[in-house]
């Protein structure tokens, strides 16, 4: 536990990594979701932080079935 707690410490560079991590993941998402024009998605991806996850969930198993269906 003290080994999560040290990573989490603003001076560590993984804290830093993380939040990169986090950011590039939700503009990402964020990004194709306002394109695709799902309004439930962009709302929860704005407001949920979840470390990239949502945002990987919903680019691999959604983004894809929006542009589907516009081909």
């Amino acid at each position: 536990m003290d080994n999560v707690l040290q990573i989490l410490q603003p001076n560590s560079p993984l804290f830093y990594l993380l939040i990169a991590w986090s950011v590039i993941w939700k503009g990402t998402a964020l990004w194709h979701a306002a394109r695709n024009r799902h309004l439930v998605w962009y709302l929860a991806l704005l407001i949920v932080n979840t470390v990239g996850i949502l945002e990987i969930v919903y680019l691999i198993f959604f983004r894809k079935k929006a542009q589907d269906a516009a081909l």
